[in-house]
């Protein structure tokens, strides 16, 4: 009887031993503290706890039914959709490791929770990668995929007043910020490509319900974490506790700092950017006034002798405008592979046109300024970005017309559009047809929206209207409404 014990035992303590060994590559947990914390008898029932954890066996369940649904739908489409999906593969592969060590660890501090989060914050930095640079065919995919990551950030919840909405919540705002790409692909592919549509259903499923569900079922109020087990601390705090000896050579420059998920930094040890460095000078103490020019007699206004409130022109050589143009390439307006019109770095040019088009072809603006398009013919969809005061003149569009990154731009349509997207822009001004006045306008992080529509006679005025873009929030009924803010007045 006492040798079954003893293997039994010996077998359960082994196991332990596997899991810890598992989920060590970035934690630094306190030997010490485990070894007084967990008894052989408490680690063999932690291992049987962990083995069936309904929690863990629920993880295992929607990685293996919905992101395997995505995966399916990637390795059909492959290119850089697979390689995203992959990479959402490995942060749920990095969330199901923090869930597992979170219970063989004690509740860290916030220096220790940003070490425990890095794994995942290292794969979300990875896929925000894919987006940079210069945008691709499935830039909405791409774009996707990398928001939606920050929805397993809720395991970063812990507490009320830890800055972060509840797990669920979280989930759901997360998604959200993703879904406005998201649909732009259900948009441009649902008459065209239906692996498209299927990978960014799946993808939405995934989360919403996916996670969503999961993480309401399991752990509402955020990570579970043991009651004994072991101190997750920061690696630069145990560091700095441990002598070491003096270098034989130079060591190597450290790597670029990325964005973080969550980090332990002070705002003392941070240079301050923005507003925040306003603040963090008018709060150290210095006097106000420092550093100004002081304003002699001849630069005061009732002394100058020009007073009539004209501004003159700029002398020769110097710049006659505060914003700078500076070309990435060289001017292009040509037909790629038989189904893209390219429009790039065009200055000044009021006279472009395409006429040569088709509904299976697409039209892509990059980096233009000062300049009109017209794009005569029905295509499959228009993206302009980084343009600054650019016209676009289109007649129809089969799927949709994307407005992203500009300054000052205005887009008319005399034919028809079923969707026109805003996204992170400054000034639009959105001229619509009869034939366009049923389209579905979205906007994101965008302001200064006009959009102007044909009265009802043929001599009457064109309508302005403003698109909202402040809201207000109201919690009712246990969920908050909103509405946009209205402006009245004479």
């Amino acid at each position: 009887m006492e040798k079954d014990l003893v293997a039994r035992l010996e077998a359960a303590v082994a196991r332990l031993e596997s899991l810890s060994v598992a989920g060590s590559q970035s934690l630094s947990v306190s030997s010490s503290s485990s070894s007084r914390d967990l008894t052989p008898a408490a680690a063999a029932a932690t291992a049987v706890d962990l083995s069936s954890d309904p929690s863990i066996v629920a993880f295992d369940e929607l990685v293996d039914k919905s992101l395997a649904r995505v995966s399916s739908a990637a390795y059909k489409i492959g290119g850089k959709v697979l390689e995203a999906t992959k990479i959402i593969k490995e942060a749920f592969a990095a969330e199901k490791e923090l869930l597992v060590r979170a219970r063989l660890s004690q509740k860290p501090d916030i220096a220790g929770l940003a070490e425990f989060l890095k794994p995942l914050n290292d794969v979300m930095v990875k896929a925000n990668s894919l987006t940079e640079g210069k945008r691709s065919d499935v830039f909405n995919h791409l774009k996707t995929a990398a928001d939606s990551l920050s929805a397993l950030a809720w395991i970063a919840y812990s507490g009320k007043d830890c800055g972060m909405s509840l797990p669920i919540a979280h989930v759901e705002e997360s998604w959200q910020m993703a879904e406005f790409y998201n649909n732009k692909i259900l948009v441009e592919y649902r008459n065209k490509d239906p692996e498209h549509v299927e990978w960014a259903k799946a993808l939405k499923e995934l989360y919403v319900p996916g996670l969503r569900d999961y993480v309401k079922a399991n752990y509402p109020l955020g990570p579970v974490w043991g009651p004994t087990g072991g101190v997750i601390t920061s690696t630069s705090s145990v560091a700095s506790s441990t002598p070491k000896a003096p270098p034989a050579r130079a060591p190597a420059p450290p790597p670029p700092p990325s964005s973080s998920l969550f980090t332990s930094e002070t705002s003392a040890s941070r240079p301050k950017e923005g507003m925040s460095a306003v603040f963090q000078e008018i709060s150290s103490g210095k006097p106000v006034t420092a550093g100004l020019k002081k304003v002699t007699n001849d630069m005061k206004t009732k002394n100058r002798t020009d007073r009539s409130g004209v501004v003159t022109a700029a002398a020769k050589g110097s710049p006659t405008s505060s914003f700078s143009f500076s070309k990435t390439g060289p001017p292009k307006l040509e037909l790629q592979m038989g189904r893209k019109w390219v429009v790039e770095n065009q200055v000044a040019k009021k006279n472009l046109a395409i006429d040569d088009c088709d509904a299976r072809q697409s039209v892509y603006v990059y980096g233009c300024k000062d300049s009109v398009l017209q794009v005569r013919g029905k295509v499959n969809n228009i993206t302009i970005d980084k343009c600054t005061k650019m016209g676009i003149v289109f007649t129809d569009v089969v799927a949709a017309c994307e407005i992203v990154n500009c300054n000052g731009v205005e887009v008319q349509s005399q034919g028809s559009a079923p969707t026109i997207s805003i996204d992170n822009t400054a000034g639009c001004q959105l001229y619509l047809s009869k034939e366009s006045l049923r389209t579905s306008i979205t906007t994101a992080k965008s302001s200064e929206i006009n959009v102007l529509v044909p009265g009802e006679g043929p001599d009457a005025d064109w309508g302005e209207h403003a698109l909202p873009q402040q809201f207000v929030h109201t919690f009712q009924d246990g969920h908050f409404v909103t509405n946009p803010l209205s402006h009245s007045g004479g």
